[in-house]
C-alpha cells in the first residue's frame, strides 16, 4: 500500500540532498514535488495545497542544526505534517453501556461483512464474546456469509431468515445479547450499489432504535476521492463516530486515507486488509506517517509478534536451542508462526529502510509453502535428525514434495547453516557468562 506515494515522496526529498542548509528556492522545488504526489495519489486538491502550504511555511522557519541535514529535517517536518493529516492522535473505540453497540454501515462491496466478523475475531482476541446481528436482508447470502465467519471465528450470529425488517432484527439481537451476556452486539447493516434514499432512511432507522455508541462506515480505500464523497454522505445522515478503510493491501494509491479526515472530521480507526480474520489493525497515524515515508514501524512488528507469541513454546525453543537441539519440525513450527502475524511483504515494510527496496519483489505467504511441503514429507525421525536424509531420503522426499532433490539439497544447507549460526550465539552467551562469573 501507498508504494507509488511512497517512492515519489523519497524522490522528492532527494532535491534537498546534499544541501547545506534549507532555502526558498530548494524548499519550493521539493514542495511542487510532494504536491504532485499527493495529487497523484488522489488526495483532494484542496487539501494537498494545504498540506504542502504548511510544510514549506515550517520549513522555512527552521534552522538547520549542524548535527541534522536539511534532507533529515525536511523529512520530520513532513512526517509530523502527515501524522497531523491522517488524523494526529489514535482513536479507539468509545464502549459503555450493556451491551455496547457498534453499527456497521457502507456501500455493498466495501467489505463491510468481512470487516464485521475480523472486528469479532478482534474482540475475541482480547478475551471478550461479542454477538454478531445479520441485518443485512437485502444482499443473497449476506446472512449465510456471517454466519459462516461466526462459526470460523467462534462468535454466535443472530439471525432470522424470515424477518425482512432490520430494525426489528437489531433490537432483538440486543435483547438476546442481554440475555446470553454477550458485552457487545455488532450490528452488519445492508449496503446498495450506489448511495439512495430508501438505503438512507433505513439505516436511519435502525441507529435511532438502536442507539449504538459507535456507527463506523466502511469505505474502499481503492475507490480514493469516491470514498472521500461516501463518507460525506454518510456522515451527514448518520454523523458517523469513525471509519474503516478495507482493501488496504490492494492498488491503493493513500487518496482515501490522506483525505478523509480532513473532510469528514471523523477520524480513521481501523484498517482492514486481506481476507483473513486477523487481517485488521488499529489505525495509528504516526505509524502509517512513517511506513509512506519509508521509516518503518517498528513497534506495529513488534505488536503482531506479540500478539503470536507462545511463552511456553518460546521456553521449551530456548532449551532445545540451548542444547543445539533445534530440528526441522522446530523450523516448521516458527514458519507458521510468522505466517500468522500476516502478509510477509507488509511484515518487511514495517522494518526501516526497506520499504520501496522490496515494492517489486515477488513475496508473499505463498513463498513458504515450497518448504513446508519438503519438512511435511518427511517423517518426524528425519525431521528431529536430518542426518538421516541419504539419496534414496531425499529423492523420496523431493517426489512426495513436488520439488527435486537439489531443493531439498538446499533447504538442508539453509538449516544447517542456521543451527551453526545458533551454536555460535550459544558458545558466545556461554564465554560472556563465564567471563562475567570470574
Amino acid at each position: 500500500m501507498f508504494d507509488s506515494l511512497s517512492k515519489r515522496l523519497e524522490g522528492a526529498f532527494k532535491t534537498l540532498k546534499g544541501q547545506g542548509r534549507i532555502s526558498e528556492i530548494n524548499v519550493a522545488e521539493t514542495v511542487k514535488e510532494i504536491r504532485r504526489a499527493l495529487l497523484d495519489a488522489d488526495v483532494n486538491y484542496k487539501i494537498a495545497k494545504t498540506f504542502t502550504d504548511k510544510v514549506k511555511e515550517e520549513a522555512l522557519g527552521q534552522n538547520v542544526l549542524t548535527s541534522v541535514s536539511p534532507g533529515q529535517l525536511f523529512t520530520k517536518i513532513v512526517n509530523d505534517e502527515l501524522t497531523q493529516l491522517l488524523g494526529g492522535e489514535t482513536e479507539g473505540l468509545k464502549l459503555s453501556g450493556n451491551p455496547s453497540v457498534i453499527l456497521i454501515a457502507g456501500l455493498q462491496g466495501s467489505g463491510k461483512t468481512t470487516f464485521s466478523g475480523k472486528l469479532a475475531n478482534h474482540f475475541k482476541s482480547k478475551g471478550q464474546k461479542p454477538l454478531l446481528a445479520a441485518c443485512d436482508v437485502y444482499r443473497p447470502a449476506a446472512i449465510n456469509q456471517l454466519q459462516v465467519l461466526g462459526e470460523q471465528i467462534g462468535v454466535d450470529v443472530y439471525a432470522e431468515i424470515e424477518n425482512k425488517n432490520p430494525v426489528e432484527i437489531a433490537k432483538k439481537a440486543i435483547a438476546e445479547a442481554k440475555r446470553l451476556g454477550n458485552p457487545i452486539v455488532i450490528v452488519d447493516t445492508a449496503g446498495r450499489l450506489s448511495i439512495d434514499q430508501a438505503m438512507m432512511d433505513e439505516i436511519a432507522a435502525v441507529k435511532t432504535a438502536i442507539q449504538p455508541n459507535e456507527i463506523l462506515l466502511v469505505v474502499d480505500a481503492m475507490t480514493g476521492q469516491d470514498a472521500v464523497t461516501t463518507a460525506e454522505n454518510f456522515n451527514n445522515v448518520l454523523d458517523i463516530t469513525g471509519v474503516v478503510l478495507s482493501k488496504l493491501d490492494g492498488d491503493t494509491r493513500g487518496g482515501a486515507a490522506l483525505s478523509i479526515k480532513s473532510v469528514v472530521q471523523r477520524p480513521i480507526k481501523f484498517v482492514s486488509h486481506g481476507e483473513k480474520m486477523e487481517a485488521l489493525d488499529v489505525f495509528h497515524p504516526d505509524r502509517m506517517a512513517s511506513r509512506i515515508l519509508g521509516m518503518g514501524d517498528i513497534v506495529s512488528l513488534v505488536e503482531k509478534a506479540q500478539d503470536n507469541f507462545d511463552e511456553v513454546e518460546a521456553a521449551r525453543l530456548r532449551k532445545k536451542m540451548a542444547k543445539n537441539k533445534f530440528d526441522l519440525d522446530d523450523f516448521l513450527n516458527q514458519l507458521q508462526q510468522i505466517k500468522k502475524m500476516g502478509n510477509i511483504k507488509d511484515l518487511m515494510g514495517m522494518i526501516p529502510g526497506v520499504g520501496n527496496k522490496i515494492k517489486d519483489l515477488d513475496v508473499d505467504n505463498e513463498s513458504f509453502k515450497g518448504i513446508e511441503a519438503i519438512i511435511q514429507s518427511m517423517t518426524m525421525q528425519e525431521r528431529t535428525n536430518p542426518e538421516l536424509l541419504n539419496g534414496n531420503r531425499k529423492s523420496r522426499v523431493a517426489k512426495g514434495s513436488g520439488s527435486s532433490v537439489q531443493d531439498v539439497n538446499k533447504l538442508l544447507k539453509q538449516f544447517q547453516d542456521m543451527r551453526k549460526m545458533m551454536k555460535a550465539m550459544n558458545k558466545m552467551n556461554m564465554g560472556k557468562m563465564m567471563g562475567g562469573n570470574k
